[in-house]
Protein backbone atom coordinates (compact mmCIF):
# COMPACT_ATOMS: atom_id res chain seq x y z
CA UNK A 1 0.00 0.00 0.00
CA UNK A 2 1.42 3.24 -1.40
CA UNK A 3 1.86 6.24 1.61
CA UNK A 4 -0.01 9.39 -0.20
CA UNK A 5 1.80 12.45 0.12
CA UNK A 6 -0.20 15.48 1.21
CA UNK A 7 -0.39 17.90 -1.70
CA UNK A 8 0.12 21.07 1.10
CA UNK A 9 3.53 19.41 2.23
CA UNK A 10 5.51 21.47 -0.15
CA UNK A 11 3.52 24.87 0.18
CA UNK A 12 3.85 24.49 4.46
CA UNK A 13 7.98 24.09 3.76
CA UNK A 14 8.01 27.01 1.47
CA UNK A 15 5.86 29.19 3.93
CA UNK A 16 8.61 28.21 6.78
CA UNK A 17 11.35 29.28 4.82
CA UNK A 18 9.34 32.32 4.19
CA UNK A 19 8.78 32.58 7.61
CA UNK A 20 12.82 32.17 8.63
CA UNK A 21 13.63 34.57 5.95
CA UNK A 22 11.82 37.04 7.52
CA UNK A 23 12.74 36.73 10.96
CA UNK A 24 16.77 37.00 9.46
CA UNK A 25 15.82 40.10 7.82
CA UNK A 26 14.35 41.52 11.18
CA UNK A 27 17.17 40.02 13.79
CA UNK A 28 19.77 41.52 11.19
CA UNK A 29 17.73 45.10 10.75
CA UNK A 30 17.91 45.34 14.50
CA UNK A 31 21.58 44.42 14.98
CA UNK A 32 22.37 47.52 12.72
CA UNK A 33 21.78 49.96 16.53
CA UNK A 34 24.51 47.51 18.59
CA UNK A 35 27.00 47.63 15.92
CA UNK A 36 26.90 51.60 15.33
CA UNK A 37 27.10 51.54 18.93
CA UNK A 38 30.44 49.81 18.71
CA UNK A 39 31.42 52.11 15.89
CA UNK A 40 30.26 55.19 18.15
CA UNK A 41 32.21 54.18 21.15
CA UNK A 42 35.13 53.40 19.75
CA UNK A 43 35.46 56.50 17.67
CA UNK A 44 34.75 58.64 21.00
CA UNK A 45 36.80 56.96 23.57
CA UNK A 46 39.81 55.94 21.66
CA UNK A 47 39.57 59.83 19.98
CA UNK A 48 39.52 61.42 23.58
CA UNK A 49 41.63 58.99 25.09
CA UNK A 50 44.22 56.98 23.27
CA UNK A 51 46.63 60.06 23.25
CA UNK A 52 46.28 62.95 25.83
CA UNK A 53 49.46 65.66 25.67
CA UNK A 54 49.32 68.74 26.89
CA UNK A 55 47.72 71.57 24.53
CA UNK A 56 48.03 74.69 26.16
CA UNK A 57 48.71 73.72 29.76
CA UNK A 58 48.74 76.63 32.23
CA UNK A 59 51.45 76.16 34.45
CA UNK A 60 53.18 79.53 36.54
CA UNK A 61 56.96 80.20 37.31
CA UNK A 62 57.16 81.66 40.56
CA UNK A 63 59.53 84.28 41.55
CA UNK A 64 60.43 88.10 40.86
CA UNK A 65 62.79 89.56 38.27
CA UNK A 66 64.71 88.76 35.43
CA UNK A 67 65.69 85.37 36.06
CA UNK A 68 61.90 83.78 36.57
CA UNK A 69 60.97 85.64 33.31
CA UNK A 70 63.70 83.80 31.35
CA UNK A 71 63.19 80.44 32.39
CA UNK A 72 59.26 81.05 31.89
CA UNK A 73 59.83 82.68 28.27
CA UNK A 74 62.47 79.64 27.51
CA UNK A 75 60.04 76.94 28.05
CA UNK A 76 57.22 78.77 26.42
CA UNK A 77 59.54 78.89 23.52
CA UNK A 78 60.58 75.28 23.22
CA UNK A 79 57.25 73.55 24.64
CA UNK A 80 55.58 74.25 20.74
CA UNK A 81 52.26 75.13 22.43
CA UNK A 82 52.45 72.54 24.63
CA UNK A 83 52.72 74.56 28.12
CA UNK A 84 51.15 78.25 28.69
CA UNK A 85 53.77 79.40 31.35
CA UNK A 86 53.18 82.59 32.98
CA UNK A 87 55.17 84.08 36.20
CA UNK A 88 53.81 84.98 39.42
CA UNK A 89 54.96 87.48 41.51
CA UNK A 90 54.65 85.11 45.11
CA UNK A 91 53.74 81.60 46.76
CA UNK A 92 50.23 82.81 48.13
CA UNK A 93 49.10 84.25 44.55
CA UNK A 94 50.09 80.71 43.44
CA UNK A 95 48.57 78.87 45.53
CA UNK A 96 45.18 81.14 45.16
CA UNK A 97 45.59 80.31 41.54
CA UNK A 98 45.65 76.54 41.60
CA UNK A 99 42.92 76.73 43.62
CA UNK A 100 40.70 78.96 40.98
CA UNK A 101 42.22 76.72 38.75
CA UNK A 102 43.58 78.95 36.45
CA UNK A 103 47.01 77.15 36.25
CA UNK A 104 48.04 73.56 37.14
CA UNK A 105 51.25 73.58 37.87
CA UNK A 106 53.17 76.41 39.85
CA UNK A 107 57.48 75.79 40.01
CA UNK A 108 58.95 78.48 42.71
CA UNK A 109 62.34 78.86 42.42
CA UNK A 110 64.30 78.81 45.36
CA UNK A 111 66.67 81.53 46.45
CA UNK A 112 69.66 80.33 45.85
CA UNK A 113 68.38 78.73 42.78
CA UNK A 114 66.94 81.95 41.12
CA UNK A 115 70.93 82.26 40.30
CA UNK A 116 71.07 78.77 38.62
CA UNK A 117 67.61 79.95 36.48
CA UNK A 118 69.48 83.23 35.32
CA UNK A 119 72.48 81.30 34.53
CA UNK A 120 70.60 78.23 32.68
CA UNK A 121 68.58 80.87 30.97
CA UNK A 122 71.55 83.34 29.56
CA UNK A 123 73.53 80.27 29.07
CA UNK A 124 71.81 77.10 29.14
CA UNK A 125 68.14 78.20 28.72
CA UNK A 126 67.89 76.40 25.19
CA UNK A 127 69.17 73.20 27.17
CA UNK A 128 66.76 73.67 29.82
CA UNK A 129 63.72 74.17 27.30
CA UNK A 130 64.43 71.50 25.75
CA UNK A 131 64.30 69.00 28.58
CA UNK A 132 61.04 70.64 29.68
CA UNK A 133 59.20 69.64 26.35
CA UNK A 134 60.76 66.39 26.39
CA UNK A 135 59.05 65.74 29.53
CA UNK A 136 55.93 67.32 28.32
CA UNK A 137 55.76 65.17 25.84
CA UNK A 138 56.74 62.19 27.76
CA UNK A 139 54.28 63.03 30.53
CA UNK A 140 51.33 62.06 28.55
CA UNK A 141 52.76 58.45 27.91
CA UNK A 142 53.18 58.29 31.62
CA UNK A 143 49.34 57.89 32.39
CA UNK A 144 49.92 54.33 30.16
CA UNK A 145 52.92 53.55 31.53
CA UNK A 146 55.47 55.15 29.30
CA UNK A 147 58.20 56.94 31.23
CA UNK A 148 61.19 56.69 29.18
CA UNK A 149 60.63 60.52 27.81
CA UNK A 150 60.94 61.60 31.24
CA UNK A 151 63.42 59.80 32.48
CA UNK A 152 65.55 60.75 29.08
CA UNK A 153 63.97 64.71 30.11
CA UNK A 154 65.91 63.81 33.41
CA UNK A 155 69.13 62.48 32.33
CA UNK A 156 69.23 65.76 30.15
CA UNK A 157 68.77 68.01 32.67
CA UNK A 158 71.33 66.43 34.81
CA UNK A 159 73.78 66.98 32.05
CA UNK A 160 72.69 70.35 31.40
CA UNK A 161 72.92 71.14 34.85
CA UNK A 162 76.77 70.25 34.77
CA UNK A 163 76.95 72.55 32.03
CA UNK A 164 75.27 75.43 33.88
CA UNK A 165 76.62 74.92 37.68
CA UNK A 166 79.26 77.25 37.14
CA UNK A 167 76.81 80.06 37.16
CA UNK A 168 75.54 79.39 40.39
CA UNK A 169 72.69 76.53 40.08
CA UNK A 170 73.90 74.03 42.04
CA UNK A 171 72.64 73.58 45.48
CA UNK A 172 74.43 72.50 47.62
CA UNK A 173 73.78 70.86 51.08
CA UNK A 174 71.53 72.97 53.13
CA UNK A 175 70.37 75.18 50.66
CA UNK A 176 66.70 74.89 50.06
CA UNK A 177 64.99 72.50 47.43
CA UNK A 178 62.76 74.14 44.69
CA UNK A 179 59.03 73.35 45.16
CA UNK A 180 56.35 72.44 42.58
CA UNK A 181 52.97 73.38 44.00
CA UNK A 182 50.14 71.02 42.20
CA UNK A 183 45.94 70.71 43.32
CA UNK A 184 45.21 67.03 42.57
CA UNK A 185 42.07 67.46 42.99
CA UNK A 186 41.17 69.27 39.96
CA UNK A 187 43.16 66.84 37.59
CA UNK A 188 45.66 63.70 38.89
CA UNK A 189 47.02 63.60 35.60
CA UNK A 190 47.43 67.23 34.96
CA UNK A 191 48.81 67.29 38.30
CA UNK A 192 51.30 64.26 36.73
CA UNK A 193 52.22 66.23 33.40
CA UNK A 194 53.76 68.81 35.37
CA UNK A 195 55.83 67.33 37.66
CA UNK A 196 57.10 65.43 34.99
CA UNK A 197 57.39 68.69 33.45
CA UNK A 198 59.68 70.23 35.89
CA UNK A 199 61.27 67.46 37.72
CA UNK A 200 64.69 67.60 34.98
CA UNK A 201 64.69 71.38 35.45
CA UNK A 202 64.57 71.17 39.61
CA UNK A 203 67.81 68.58 38.89
CA UNK A 204 69.93 71.32 37.34
CA UNK A 205 69.44 72.84 40.96
CA UNK A 206 71.35 69.81 42.42
CA UNK A 207 67.99 69.10 44.74
CA UNK A 208 65.35 67.10 44.24
CA UNK A 209 61.87 68.53 43.90
CA UNK A 210 59.42 68.77 46.48
CA UNK A 211 55.57 68.38 45.41
CA UNK A 212 53.19 70.27 47.81
CA UNK A 213 49.41 69.23 47.09
CA UNK A 214 47.14 72.86 47.97
CA UNK A 215 44.19 70.70 47.27
CA UNK A 216 44.44 66.85 48.13
CA UNK A 217 41.18 64.49 46.74
CA UNK A 218 39.14 62.85 49.45
CA UNK A 219 41.71 59.80 51.65
CA UNK A 220 39.21 57.06 49.92
CA UNK A 221 39.85 58.81 46.26
CA UNK A 222 43.53 59.15 45.72
CA UNK A 223 42.51 60.17 42.31
CA UNK A 224 40.52 62.06 41.95
CA UNK A 225 38.53 59.84 39.44
CA UNK A 226 35.98 58.87 41.91
CA UNK A 227 33.22 61.67 40.74
CA UNK A 228 33.97 60.47 37.43
CA UNK A 229 32.78 56.85 37.58
CA UNK A 230 29.98 58.22 39.97
CA UNK A 231 29.00 60.58 36.87
CA UNK A 232 29.17 56.61 34.74
CA UNK A 233 26.90 55.48 37.58
CA UNK A 234 24.30 58.12 37.36
CA UNK A 235 24.31 58.34 33.86
CA UNK A 236 23.55 54.35 32.88
CA UNK A 237 20.89 54.65 35.46
CA UNK A 238 19.74 57.74 34.28
CA UNK A 239 19.79 56.61 30.21
CA UNK A 240 18.36 52.95 31.17
CA UNK A 241 15.36 54.13 32.41
CA UNK A 242 14.40 56.20 29.21
CA UNK A 243 14.06 52.76 27.77
CA UNK A 244 11.33 51.69 30.11
CA UNK A 245 9.62 54.62 30.19
CA UNK A 246 9.56 55.59 26.36
CA UNK A 247 8.65 51.79 26.45
CA UNK A 248 6.72 50.06 28.74
CA UNK A 249 4.97 53.59 29.27
CA UNK A 250 4.57 54.61 25.35
CA UNK A 251 0.91 54.10 26.40
CA UNK A 252 0.60 56.42 28.87
CA UNK A 253 0.11 60.13 28.38
CA UNK A 254 3.35 62.04 27.35
CA UNK A 255 2.93 64.64 30.69
CA UNK A 256 2.32 61.39 33.00
CA UNK A 257 6.03 60.00 31.56
CA UNK A 258 7.56 63.66 32.23
CA UNK A 259 6.45 63.68 35.48
CA UNK A 260 7.95 59.58 36.06
CA UNK A 261 11.31 61.02 34.70
CA UNK A 262 11.40 63.61 37.52
CA UNK A 263 10.71 61.05 39.57
CA UNK A 264 12.94 58.44 38.49
CA UNK A 265 15.50 61.18 38.48
CA UNK A 266 14.78 62.14 41.85
CA UNK A 267 15.59 58.21 42.81
CA UNK A 268 18.64 58.23 41.19
CA UNK A 269 20.46 61.26 42.67
CA UNK A 270 19.97 59.65 45.79
CA UNK A 271 21.66 56.59 44.97
CA UNK A 272 23.96 58.59 43.34
CA UNK A 273 24.85 60.55 46.63
CA UNK A 274 24.55 57.53 48.59
CA UNK A 275 27.41 55.94 46.44
CA UNK A 276 29.62 58.86 47.18
CA UNK A 277 29.11 59.50 50.67
CA UNK A 278 28.56 56.64 52.75
CA UNK A 279 29.32 53.93 50.63
CA UNK A 280 32.45 54.77 49.38
CA UNK A 281 33.31 57.80 50.99
CA UNK A 282 34.20 59.85 47.90
CA UNK A 283 32.41 63.05 49.54
CA UNK A 284 32.94 63.67 52.90
CA UNK A 285 31.05 66.83 53.08
CA UNK A 286 28.37 68.23 50.92
CA UNK A 287 26.11 65.62 50.27
CA UNK A 288 23.21 68.14 50.26
CA UNK A 289 24.42 69.95 46.96
CA UNK A 290 26.20 67.19 45.37
CA UNK A 291 22.47 65.46 45.28
CA UNK A 292 21.00 68.65 44.00
CA UNK A 293 24.02 68.30 41.41
CA UNK A 294 22.72 64.93 40.65
CA UNK A 295 19.26 65.16 40.20
CA UNK A 296 19.40 67.82 37.57
CA UNK A 297 22.21 66.26 35.72
CA UNK A 298 19.41 63.14 35.84
CA UNK A 299 16.51 64.96 34.97
CA UNK A 300 17.66 66.50 31.75
CA UNK A 301 18.75 63.30 30.52
CA UNK A 302 15.65 61.84 31.43
CA UNK A 303 13.44 64.88 29.93
CA UNK A 304 15.37 64.58 26.92
CA UNK A 305 15.46 61.21 26.14
CA UNK A 306 11.54 60.55 26.85
CA UNK A 307 10.66 63.86 24.58
CA UNK A 308 13.13 62.13 21.51
CA UNK A 309 11.43 58.70 21.97
CA UNK A 310 8.64 60.21 20.26
CA UNK A 311 10.72 61.01 17.43
CA UNK A 312 13.14 58.32 17.29
CA UNK A 313 11.43 55.81 18.34
CA UNK A 314 13.59 52.04 18.06
CA UNK A 315 16.49 54.71 17.88
CA UNK A 316 16.00 56.12 21.09
CA UNK A 317 19.05 54.23 22.69
CA UNK A 318 21.47 55.07 20.46
CA UNK A 319 20.37 58.81 20.38
CA UNK A 320 20.79 58.77 24.40
CA UNK A 321 24.11 56.69 24.34
CA UNK A 322 25.81 59.09 22.06
CA UNK A 323 24.55 62.10 23.76
CA UNK A 324 25.24 61.38 27.28
CA UNK A 325 28.42 57.93 26.54
CA UNK A 326 30.34 58.38 23.66
CA UNK A 327 30.20 62.70 23.83
CA UNK A 328 29.87 62.92 27.52
CA UNK A 329 32.04 60.75 29.21
CA UNK A 330 34.77 61.56 26.87
CA UNK A 331 34.42 65.39 27.09
CA UNK A 332 33.67 65.54 30.94
CA UNK A 333 37.43 66.18 32.38
CA UNK A 334 37.26 63.17 34.85
CA UNK A 335 40.03 61.53 33.16
CA UNK A 336 41.57 64.24 31.13
CA UNK A 337 41.01 67.71 31.35
CA UNK A 338 40.36 69.56 27.95
CA UNK A 339 44.19 70.56 28.31
CA UNK A 340 44.94 67.03 27.54
CA UNK A 341 42.79 66.54 24.86
CA UNK A 342 41.73 67.54 21.29
CA UNK A 343 40.05 70.45 20.06
CA UNK A 344 36.58 68.71 19.77
CA UNK A 345 36.62 67.44 23.04
CA UNK A 346 37.82 70.32 24.48
CA UNK A 347 35.14 72.61 23.29
CA UNK A 348 32.75 70.09 24.46
CA UNK A 349 33.96 70.44 28.09
CA UNK A 350 32.50 74.13 27.74
CA UNK A 351 29.18 73.46 27.82
CA UNK A 352 28.20 69.47 28.01
CA UNK A 353 26.24 68.19 31.15
CA UNK A 354 28.46 65.52 32.21
CA UNK A 355 31.07 68.61 32.43
CA UNK A 356 28.97 70.73 34.24
CA UNK A 357 28.37 67.53 36.81
CA UNK A 358 31.79 67.07 36.96
CA UNK A 359 33.36 70.27 37.60
CA UNK A 360 30.54 71.36 39.62
CA UNK A 361 31.21 68.38 41.97
CA UNK A 362 35.25 69.36 41.70
CA UNK A 363 34.06 73.07 43.04
CA UNK A 364 31.72 72.15 45.61
CA UNK A 365 33.88 69.64 47.49
CA UNK A 366 37.51 70.78 46.95
CA UNK A 367 37.67 74.38 45.71
CA UNK A 368 34.83 76.27 48.30
CA UNK A 369 32.46 76.71 45.52
CA UNK A 370 34.53 78.81 43.27
CA UNK A 371 32.78 78.66 40.02
CA UNK A 372 30.40 76.35 40.87
CA UNK A 373 27.08 78.88 39.78
CA UNK A 374 28.78 78.39 35.95
CA UNK A 375 28.61 74.84 36.28
CA UNK A 376 24.81 74.64 38.13
CA UNK A 377 23.86 76.71 35.26
CA UNK A 378 25.15 74.77 32.63
CA UNK A 379 22.85 71.67 34.33
CA UNK A 380 19.88 74.14 34.69
CA UNK A 381 20.56 74.30 30.93
CA UNK A 382 20.51 71.33 29.70
CA UNK A 383 17.05 70.46 32.30
CA UNK A 384 15.58 73.33 30.14
CA UNK A 385 16.45 71.36 26.82
CA UNK A 386 14.81 68.77 28.01
CA UNK A 387 11.38 70.69 28.78
CA UNK A 388 11.65 72.31 25.50
CA UNK A 389 11.57 68.42 24.42
CA UNK A 390 9.00 67.22 25.88
CA UNK A 391 6.82 70.35 24.87
CA UNK A 392 7.42 69.57 21.18
CA UNK A 393 6.92 65.75 21.84
CA UNK A 394 3.60 66.89 22.93
CA UNK A 395 2.49 68.98 20.18
CA UNK A 396 4.11 65.73 17.57
CA UNK A 397 2.02 63.19 19.65
CA UNK A 398 -1.13 65.75 19.31
CA UNK A 399 -0.77 66.32 15.58
CA UNK A 400 -0.46 62.68 15.13
CA UNK A 401 -3.12 61.71 16.93
CA UNK A 402 -5.52 64.21 15.41
CA UNK A 403 -4.40 62.80 11.78
CA UNK A 404 -5.03 59.39 12.90
CA UNK A 405 -8.86 60.59 14.50
CA UNK A 406 -9.35 62.05 11.35
CA UNK A 407 -8.22 59.03 9.10
CA UNK A 408 -10.29 56.58 11.24
CA UNK A 409 -13.79 59.17 11.11
CA UNK A 410 -13.47 58.68 7.37
CA UNK A 411 -12.41 55.50 6.78
CA UNK A 412 -16.00 54.60 9.25
CA UNK A 413 -17.88 56.67 6.68
CA UNK A 414 -16.75 55.38 3.71
CA UNK A 415 -17.39 52.04 5.43
CA UNK A 416 -20.81 53.38 6.50
CA UNK A 417 -21.66 54.57 2.61
CA UNK A 418 -20.66 51.58 1.58
CA UNK A 419 -23.19 49.26 3.40
CA UNK A 420 -25.76 51.61 2.28
CA UNK A 421 -25.13 51.66 -1.09
CA UNK A 422 -24.78 47.95 -0.61
CA UNK A 423 -28.44 47.65 0.90
CA UNK A 424 -29.78 50.09 -1.64
CA UNK A 425 -28.61 48.21 -4.55
CA UNK A 426 -30.13 45.12 -2.88
CA UNK A 427 -33.74 46.53 -2.83
CA UNK A 428 -33.22 47.80 -6.51
CA UNK A 429 -32.94 44.23 -7.99
CA UNK A 430 -35.55 41.88 -7.94
CA UNK A 431 -34.63 38.05 -7.25
CA UNK A 432 -35.47 34.98 -9.83
CA UNK A 433 -37.90 32.92 -9.31
CA UNK A 434 -36.26 29.81 -7.80
CA UNK A 435 -38.46 27.50 -9.33
CA UNK A 436 -37.76 28.79 -13.07
CA UNK A 437 -33.71 27.98 -12.50
CA UNK A 438 -34.00 25.40 -9.73
CA UNK A 439 -30.48 27.42 -8.92
CA UNK A 440 -29.29 29.00 -5.60
CA UNK A 441 -30.62 32.36 -4.76
CA UNK A 442 -27.80 34.71 -5.98
CA UNK A 443 -28.66 38.18 -4.85
CA UNK A 444 -26.77 41.41 -5.29
CA UNK A 445 -25.24 41.21 -1.62
CA UNK A 446 -24.71 37.92 -2.08
CA UNK A 447 -22.41 38.79 -5.07
CA UNK A 448 -20.59 41.30 -3.19
CA UNK A 449 -20.28 38.59 -0.50
CA UNK A 450 -18.67 35.87 -2.40
CA UNK A 451 -15.40 38.46 -3.47
CA UNK A 452 -15.12 41.89 -1.26
CA UNK A 453 -17.45 44.08 -1.48
CA UNK A 454 -17.08 47.91 -0.22
CA UNK A 455 -18.17 47.48 3.31
CA UNK A 456 -15.66 44.27 3.84
CA UNK A 457 -12.80 46.49 2.27
CA UNK A 458 -13.66 49.66 4.07
CA UNK A 459 -13.74 47.57 7.51
CA UNK A 460 -10.74 45.91 6.65
CA UNK A 461 -9.27 49.59 6.13
CA UNK A 462 -10.64 50.74 9.81
CA UNK A 463 -8.94 47.73 10.83
CA UNK A 464 -5.62 48.31 9.76
CA UNK A 465 -5.55 51.86 10.97
CA UNK A 466 -6.05 50.69 14.21
CA UNK A 467 -3.29 48.09 14.06
CA UNK A 468 -1.15 50.96 13.07
CA UNK A 469 -2.04 53.21 15.89
CA UNK A 470 -0.93 50.22 18.64
CA UNK A 471 2.14 50.10 16.72
CA UNK A 472 2.59 53.70 16.73
CA UNK A 473 2.76 54.03 20.81
CA UNK A 474 3.65 50.48 21.48
CA UNK A 475 6.90 50.92 20.10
Amino acid sequence: MSTVRRPDHRNEHRAARGGHATGLRHVLTHLITPLLMCVGMGLAYLGAFAHPAPHHLPVAVVGQGRSAQLLAQSINDKAGGDLDVRTVGDRSAAVERLKHQDIFGAYVISAHGAHGAKGAADTGGTADASVAKGASHGADRASHGADRAGEAGEAGALRASAGTSGAGGAAGPGKPAPELLVATAASDTSATVVQKVFTPIAAQQGAPLKVTDVAPTAEDDPTGQGIFFLLVAISIGSYASVAVIGGAGAVLPLRLRAALALGTSFVVGLIGTAFAGPVFHLVDHGLGGLWGMAWLYSAGILLIGTGLHTFLRRWTTLGVMTLFVMLNFTSSGGIFRPEMQNGFFAALHSFWNGAGFVEGTRSHVYFDGYGLSGHVWTLVWWLVVGLVTVGAAALAEKRRRTAEAEAAAHAAAVAAAAVAATAAVAATVPDPAPERSGRPVRTAGGAAGAGQGPAEAAAELVGEREQEMEEAVGV
